[in-house]
């Protein structure tokens, strides 16, 4: 079905977009991972860019559903609005690109994350008509392509950056309006795309074209989409071999010689200076090293054999937040080539999804692979895919840890299960649970053997959360107003009260009124100091039978989290 097509670039145009690149990303996305060599060889650029593209368009369309509900129009026209209803051009673009920064994945997707808001700082420019057209374009690209560039340490030929320049340059001496610039920085980009074997060693030895530009093309040829209203046709990958081995990948994984074992990815709240020093620290610690944003708010990606300095290094820049480490899997990262021995799949992991910091190195410590999930920002299913891919297992357990999540968690599961991946889903609510799980967790036993014994510790354990109030709302126990701290025992309210401890303690009273062994409280880092001790002490003095054990949680969402087997 033909896109109706837009004549300028406005809000519209920014969401007509971005839902075409999502649609288009996911047609593509497993044809880039196959292809993805440099890098590293890890086979998931498809998704990455693909993730990031959808944390953009959940950010724009957040606008757009703030606007109607206001009771402005919905959409808009594809005629100039000079400022009409609806959210304006600096709005939509801004959402984009903010959205694209905190949800940016991997190399090529923190690099899609600058050059989208490359664009926006040109695009979100005031001026008198709320649209821009195809000179504005043309500016908008070019920026773009610029500071990408800018954001790499050390940039490369061959890649994404060579893929966005000459697709700037193509738009640049093209002339008209939107959708003939669009269409000169595609088919740039196309030409460009073609032409990186010649240009990156690892792509020649491969056979394929560079997977982050084919990822640009892919995004490119939506945007020609959007003001043409249809698509230039698939985006051809000349060169490209996409039969890679599952096991083995292709040659360009064992052509790199020595190679750092991590890639770290944070996002990072800090003043431009100190952001200055941050990439001089991470830079001489490994390679790949991409630092976009701006405005206080950066996305950090590096590659490094120390995942503990590099993540330090963001803690002495400001605060990082969203941390996501990943080993490559690539043996031990100081062996020469011939030394490597070859990956294979473990046989049995745990894929688990934690709300915070301190509970994702508690899992980590525990064997686990780790998916982090910011408070209020679940993961999406391609995500937790992705999570176990990385766990490179033949059998996984998966933990969701949240009610939430349970649907989202099934549908990665089958998707894995297409992969040829055995995959056994544990309806985890809550992370303490998943620890419960965790704790019995014996990879020696027989698969079935092992998930039922983790279910059954999963199943045993009593979950309670502390948190407060939002807004006003109906509970089970009353009616509760902002502000107020909440007591909530596998998943209902059941306590509301004004302080913390009061309320925790009742929490506690009332979980252990029908027996337990074991307390585990997980503190999140709003939560006062004196909870923990208090609780304990309550414990020892009134259950003396009864163990606790505390954990350091994080920005967890929850004030603490409780459970009781």
């Amino acid at each position: 079905m033909a896109q109706v097509p837009q004549r300028f670039f406005d809000a519209l145009a920014v969401r007509t977009w971005c839902g075409l690149s999502l649609r288009a990303l996911g047609h593509a996305r497993e044809e880039i991972d196959a292809i993805n060599v440099y890098p590293v060889a890890d086979g998931d650029t498809g998704t990455n860019l693909y993730l990031t593209v959808e944390s953009a368009v959940a950010a724009v369309e957040a606008v757009f559903a703030a606007h109607e509900a206001d009771g402005e129009p919905r959409g808009g026209s594809a005629a100039p609005r000079d400022g009409a209803g609806g959210p304006s051009l600096a709005d939509a673009v801004g959402a984009m690109a903010h959205g694209a920064l905190i949800g940016a994945r991997g190399n090529s997707g923190t690099i899609l994350a600058q050059l989208l808001r490359g664009m926006a700082q040109v695009l979100s420019v005031r001026s008198d008509t709320d649209h821009t057209g195809g000179q504005g374009l043309q500016r908008a690209l070019r920026h773009a392509a610029a500071s990408a560039r800018q954001a790499v340490a050390h940039p490369v030929e061959g890649t994404v950056l060579t893929v966005a320049s000459a697709a700037a340059d193509a738009a640049d001496a093209a002339g008209g309006d939107c959708a003939e610039v669009a269409r000169a920085a595609y088919e740039g980009a196309r030409a460009a795309l073609a032409a990186t074997p010649g240009q990156l060693a690892a792509l020649e030895r491969a056979g394929v074209v560079d997977a982050g530009g084919h990822g640009l093309v892919t995004v490119l040829a939506a945007l020609v989409e959007t003001f043409t209203g249809r698509a230039p046709g698939p985006v051809a990958a000349p060169h490209a071999r996409v039969e890679r081995a599952v096991e083995g990948q292709c040659a360009a994984e064992e052509g790199d010689g020595n190679g750092p074992a991590f890639e770290v990815i944070y996002l990072l709240e800090a003043e431009d200076a100190a952001v200055a020093r941050l990439r001089q620290r991470l830079d001489a610690l490994g390679d790949s090293l991409v630092v976009v944003g701006g405005d206080g708010l950066w996305n950090v990606h590096v590659h490094v054999d120390d995942a503990g300095a590099a993540v330090e290094a963001g803690v002495e820049a400001g605060r990082p937040y969203r941390i996501r480490i990943t080993h490559f899997g690539h043996g031990d990262a100081h062996t020469t080539k011939a030394e490597r021995p070859p990956r294979e799949r473990a046989q049995r992991a745990v894929v688990a999804v934690v709300p915070g910091e301190g509970l994702a190195a508690l899992y980590t410590e525990a064997g686990a692979t780790t998916l982090l999930a910011r408070p209020g920002e679940p993961p999406a299913s391609g995500e937790l895919v992705q999570a176990v891919r990385r766990a490179h297992a033949r059998e996984v357990v998966l933990l969701p840890n949240d009610a939430e999540l349970r649907h989202t968690a099934a549908a990665a599961a089958e998707q894995a299960r297409t992969e040829g991946i055995r995959v056994a889903l544990i309806p985890t609510r809550s992370a303490v649970q998943g620890i419960a799980a965790l704790a019995v967790h014996e990879s020696e036993r027989r698969f079935d053997e092992d998930v039922v014994a983790m279910t059954s510790a999963a199943g045993a354990t009593r979950h309670a959360e502390v948190t407060v109030a939002e807004r006003q709302s109906w509970t089970t126990a009353g009616i509760c107003q902002a502000g107020d701290v909440l007591g909530l025992i596998d998943g209902d309210v059941a306590v509301i009260g004004a302080d913390v401890s009061r309320v925790a303690a009742t929490v506690l009273d009332r979980m252990l009124s029908a027996g337990g062994e074991l307390v585990t409280l997980v503190l999140g880092d709003e939560a006062p100091e004196s909870v923990a001790d208090h609780l304990e002490a309550r414990v020892r003095e009134a259950y003396l039978a009864v163990d606790t054990v505390v954990y350091r949680g994080g920005r967890q969402g929850a004030l603490l989290l409780v459970g009781v087997e």
